[in-house]
């Protein structure tokens, strides 16, 4: 308020000034100012006294901005909070996201509303974010697809940079993947599934959320290292995808144990395997890809909280602390454990720009050895 009626009083000055300049002298209010010599004595003129009025009105204006932006700093949050999925209803990354944004909504005091942003394996969402305002109102929970495969598949140009665009929060799990089949598919094992594959190429086909995403670099992975032809089959949502197996479209389908729990425990689905180096405790009897021969499967999924580059610090800080309260929370330790997935929560904005780094490394690598071509 102070700064307000200072720039005011200035920015008045000012225009008096410049009334002056084009009359000829100074007078009224502003002839004080106006009436001071210059460094050598010599009176100022009217043109001078108007740049310099100009000057500080500028300056006294980018105070008061900058004033604003720390009382909104400080007031965070005070309105809706937009929580952007850039994956469709029904994955898992959608499925995890809703229960955290409500324990949030708690946390914060204000709404976090879930907002779905699909398609192009999850880069639409990703850079919507990226683009966004930096003022902590709208939030990614961040997936590996997009930020740590896709650059390495060059599937699509990328308009956000995943280090340089987002200021990365907190991690919140990974997890390692399952290889389902559907319940009438001749095959019921690891070694029956290769052998039916090789038997058939391109004949099976698997389905994934989308072109690029985690579950779809797991196939391309899988029938890579098996040495099996599979057809690819992208989605714009997990819960379209699950559809589509227990109907008999999809003959198999890589996904997490969040999205397929239902399916397994009802029997609509059975597990051939994992992706992971050891068996899942929820899963005890599914093989690892490790343990049928093929470590250049092993594929693990990971997600994290971003903001668009640029957040103010005191906003990042009270979001992550936020985050370490959510994801402690018994509630949402008990769900992470019972479908799959590892807590990476102990990530903050100081370990996750090296994870992401290590992370983007590991999937090019992989990609690269097991001669993965974007398609």
């Amino acid at each position: 308020m102070e700064f307000g009626l200072v720039v005011l009083s200035w920015q008045r000055g000012c225009h008096q000034s410049s009334r002056q300049a084009v009359a000829g002298g100074a007078q009224g209010p502003a002839a004080g100012f106006g009436a001071r010599n210059d460094l050598r004595g010599r009176p100022r003129s009217p043109l001078t006294r108007t740049l310099l009025c100009l000057v500080v009105a500028t300056m006294l204006t980018l105070q008061a901005g900058a004033a604003g932006a720390q009382t909104a700093a400080e007031s965070w949050p005070n309105r809706a909070i937009t929580w952007v999925v850039p994956f469709g209803a029904g994955g898992v990354t959608d499925l995890v996201s809703r229960k955290i944004a409500e324990l949030l909504r708690t946390r914060l005091g204000q709404p976090v509303v879930v907002e779905n942003r699909p398609g192009a394996g999850g880069t639409i969402g990703t850079e919507f974010v990226a683009r966004a305002q930096a003022d902590g109102y709208t939030v990614l929970y961040a997936s590996g697809g997009p930020m740590t495969i896709q650059p390495n598949l060059g599937m699509t140009k990328l308009n956000y940079d995943p280090l340089k665009s987002y200021v990365h929060i907190r991690g919140v799990s990974s997890a390692n993947q399952i290889l389902v089949a559907t319940a009438a598919a001749p095959y019921s094992t690891l070694a029956e599934f290769v052998a039916y594959a090789k038997a058939h190429p391109g004949k099976v086909n698997f389905g994934s959320p989308g072109p690029g995403t985690a579950q779809h670099l797991a196939g391309e992975m899988f029938q890579a290292a098996a040495g099996i032809k599979l057809t690819h089959v992208p989605y714009k949502s997990g819960s379209s995808q699950m559809t589509d197996m227990m109907s008999g479209i999809l003959d198999v389908s890589f996904d997490y144990l969040a999205v397929l729990r239902p399916l397994i425990d009802t029997g609509k689905v059975k597990v051939l395997g994992t992706t992971g180096t050891a068996r899942l405790a929820a899963l005890p009897d599914a093989p690892t890809v490790l343990e049928a021969g093929y470590p250049d499967a092993v594929s693990v999924g990971s997600t994290w909280v971003s903001v668009p580059a640029g957040t103010d610090p005191r906003i990042v800080d009270r979001l992550s602390e936020a985050l370490t309260a959510v994801l402690a929370d018994p509630g949402i330790v008990a769900d992470l454990a019972s479908n799959g997935q590892v807590s990476i929560a102990d990530k903050g904005p100081a370990e996750m720009g090296p994870f992401i780094v290590a992370e983007t490394a590991r999937y090019k690598r992989v990609i690269e050895s097991a001669g993965i071509a974007a398609h």
